[in-house]
């Protein structure tokens, strides 16, 4: 893994990078941009992080690398969306999680060498990468507006399992990782878990098979009356041996637990490289425990530990770490917490966004993606 910042002092922005590279394979990059406040507009500040990114992904070291996806971290994003146009090159989430940077908008952008990407190529945008005979489907920012929580969970999920079937997968084989994004999270969480719960059983996810690692964190979609939005991957192609969940068991419990339906987290294998994918992870004991209540600081030592647990489980640190999100209830413990991250893992690529955790206990919470090399003998390379 090579990790590297790139700035670009007249345009203000910084561009945090990793890319995995073996030669002759293909590669994977995940960039986090940045742009300095500078005291102007949103429409100021998004067209510097465009021309950034635009003269990034034109320079002679990118050339052949195309997005897979992009997520806007946005301060305000029913105001902001209007102001943006349409993104043609990948599937796109924008999502209101205010950068705690002082910015009015971040930008996580996933990038591959040597792989079809191919762009909206279907009703829902989604983008599908094809290569070594893997089919890899990444849908963002699925939203609908009609009814509670409850109602639009079931039917983003319902439209999803659709979207599934047109491509001859299924939630169940073929779904690797979620996000949920839900507006008014102290309110509206449990509407999207009892529809969740509901939906997972009728496909036979249930405690005794799996579940799919998992974000669920506030978030406010930009179209006001939509109250959840998905954003999913999902992979065709592999044997049921590539897919191993992630439990950590000394560390954390099963979810099912306490009445929520996700993994942990999900190790893939492939013949060149293994992913370890982090569902977002809190200070929570093996008891389903909030830990350290009232204490942003213990709170964040009690999370890495858990992380890093679920890493040694794949056989991973955080050396392998390709990006992180970092979610804050409150804004102002971001000077610490920002400055804790930055001695502990100063290289990965983080964002930190204003986002409540899914209990009001809960002051912290980080999901994040690692990316190790690996000879997987009977597994093709990704």
């Amino acid at each position: 893994m090579q990790f590297n910042k790139i700035y670009q002092d007249e345009l203000g922005v910084t561009i945090e990078l990793t890319t995995f590279a073996p030669e002759g394979k293909t590669a994977e990059c995940h960039a986090m941009l940045h742009v300095e406040p500078r005291g102007e507009t949103f429409s100021g500040q998004f067209r510097r992080i465009c021309q950034a990114a635009d003269r990034w992904l034109e320079s002679e070291t990118m050339q052949g690398t195309k997005p897979v996806y992009k997520r806007y971290f946005l301060s305000d994003a029913t105001n902001q969306r209007p102001l943006m146009g349409e993104e043609d090159s990948c599937t796109v989430s924008y999502i209101q999680q205010p950068p705690l940077d002082g910015s009015k908008i971040a930008l996580w952008i996933y990038l591959q060498r040597g792989t079809e990407v191919i762009a909206k190529a279907d009703r829902l945008c989604s983008t599908v990468v094809r290569h070594n005979g893997y089919e890899h489907l990444w849908t963002m920012g699925m939203m609908t507006t009609d009814g509670t929580s409850y109602v639009q969970t079931g039917k983003l999920l319902e439209d999803y399992e659709q979207l599934l079937a047109d491509y001859d997968m299924t939630l169940e084989d073929n779904c690797i990782r979620t996000w949920f994004f839900v507006r008014d999270v102290d309110t509206q969480y449990r509407g999207l878990v009892v529809a969740r719960w509901e939906n997972f059983a009728q496909h036979g996810l249930v405690p005794e098979t799996h579940y799919v690692a998992s974000t669920g964190i506030g978030g406010n979609p930009s179209e006001p009356k939509a109250l959840v939005q998905l954003g999913s991957y999902a992979l065709k192609g592999f044997k049921p041996e590539q897919q191993r969940y992630l439990y950590a068991s000394t560390h954390l419990n099963r979810t099912s637990e306490y009445g929520v339906t996700f993994e942990r987290g999900t190790l893939l294998r492939f013949g060149d490289r293994n992913h370890a994918i982090i569902s977002g992870t809190a200070s929570i004991n093996n008891k389903g425990e909030v830990m350290y209540v009232g204490d942003i600081e213990k709170q964040t030592h009690r999370m890495w530990e858990n992380v890093e647990a679920l890493l040694a489980e794949a056989g991973m640190t955080m050396k392998d770490t390709a990006q992180i999100v970092v979610y804050l209830r409150d804004g102002a413990d971001y000077e610490l917490v920002s400055r804790m991250f930055r001695e502990k893992y100063p290289d990965v690529p983080t964002v930190f966004t204003l986002a409540p955790v899914c209990r009001p206990t809960w002051l912290i919470e980080m999901e994040c993606i690692a990316i190790q090399p690996a000879r997987n003998d009977g597994f093709e390379d990704f």
